[in-house]
């Protein structure tokens, strides 16, 4: 009855408080511990004939949560190593207890990088005695109560280094009635907290700032005074432009399994040199396309060649720069009307000219 209202009593304890971060650290923390561990009764005691090897060696590991600066609560599991003695009954016994713990820490700072602390809680444990070289095994878990002191060191904001005393009460085999024990441990944490402070922020002077265009950007960071205020600019205060793109749907007939143009269909690609004429800074890039018969590869091939003839067009005959016009061809993939239909292979088997840069215009707001 006594284990389980100390059980209680402390999983009420881990609920949320109203708990902050102060300066910005995390009320959460890790860690780690080593020690050395003396069970009682033991090899110090009158009731034991003679001592085996202990391996009193002890760890454990952690993670703790800080209500405040002042009190928190920690979780974790600890081994604490194991004993070896002869009883009077001449059977080597080897003892060892290891198990989760829950408990209540308390924090006193002194001085700059210094603090004492306090801890109680529960030790739920799994004791073990392979006595008589595993002959004999007794084994059993409960809950034991431990209290402990100890002294720290902040290495920095986020490392914390301890010397830890604990004290384990009632560390007992109740099944069997083979074990009534306490223990003593005596070791050093190292403990990692998450976060990190928050530097104050520097006290800065009041600056007056104009924006005389009212174009969002101050004048001493504008680079374009007097931008309109209909304008939409960038960081620096300048207009932002967006460049405009024509499409010109150019109806070049092909015998079958050609790409060489035939002359009726100049018309268009003459009309399409004269708009690039007038705009001396448009590029323009001729897309063949194909219909969904034949072979993907060939159609591919063959949409390509078809561009490249219009491109040469545009370039031998009606002179417009070879930098200015690129082709490509897309073959089945790009299909206006989806199958193989009279109406799709119509539809499909085009070319496309795109033609960009050809007028910059502000963007507005």
């Amino acid at each position: 009855m006594m284990n389980n209202t100390l059980k209680a009593v402390l999983l009420t304890s881990m609920l949320p408080f109203a708990a902050s971060a102060a300066d910005g650290m995390s009320p959460w923390y890790v860690g780690g511990g080593v020690g050395i561990n003396n069970y009682q009764p033991n090899c110090d005691q009158k009731t034991m004939k003679s001592c085996g090897e202990d391996d009193p060696y002890a760890w454990d590991v952690f993670a703790g949560y800080l209500f405040n600066d002042y009190f928190g609560a920690e979780l974790g599991y600890r081994d604490l190593g194991r004993a070896q003695w002869v009883d009077y009954s001449n059977k080597l016994n080897d003892v060892g207890a290891k198990g989760m713990n829950l408990g209540l820490v308390a924090f006193w700072p002194f001085a700059s990088k210094w603090s004492l602390s306090a801890e109680a809680g529960a030790f739920n444990y799994i004791i073990s005695n392979n006595k008589q070289w595993g002959a004999e095994y007794y084994s059993d878990n409960g809950v034991a109560p431990y209290v402990g002191a100890g002294i720290g060191y902040n290495i920095t904001d986020n490392l914390k280094l301890q010397a830890k005393y604990r004290r384990y009460e009632n560390l007992d085999e109740d099944k069997w009635k083979t074990l009534e024990m306490e223990s003593n441990y005596w070791g050093l944490e190292l403990s990692y907290r998450f976060g990190s402070k928050a530097k104050p922020a520097p006290v800065v002077a009041p600056v007056v700032v104009t924006d005389s265009d009212n174009d969002g950007v101050n004048d001493d960071m504008d680079q374009c005074p007097n931008t309109p205020s209909t304008h939409k600019v960038d960081a620096n205060g300048c207009t932002i432009y967006q460049v405009t793109e024509d499409k010109f749907d150019i109806e070049a007939k092909f015998d079958n399994n050609s790409a060489t143009v035939k002359q009726d269909s100049y018309q268009d690609i003459k009309e399409l040199a004269d708009y690039m004429n007038t705009h001396p800074n448009a590029e323009v890039t001729i897309s063949g396309h194909a219909s969904n018969t034949g072979k993907a590869d060939y159609n591919m091939a063959l949409s390509e060649r078809r561009a490249m003839s219009v491109a040469e067009i545009l370039v031998d005959k009606y002179g417009i720069a070879p930098s200015r016009v690129s082709a490509k061809g897309y073959g089945i993939t790009q299909p206006l009307i989806e199958g193989s239909s009279r109406e799709a292979n119509q539809a499909n088997r085009r070319i496309e000219a795109h033609v960009t840069g050809t007028e910059k215009t502000p963007v507005l707001k």
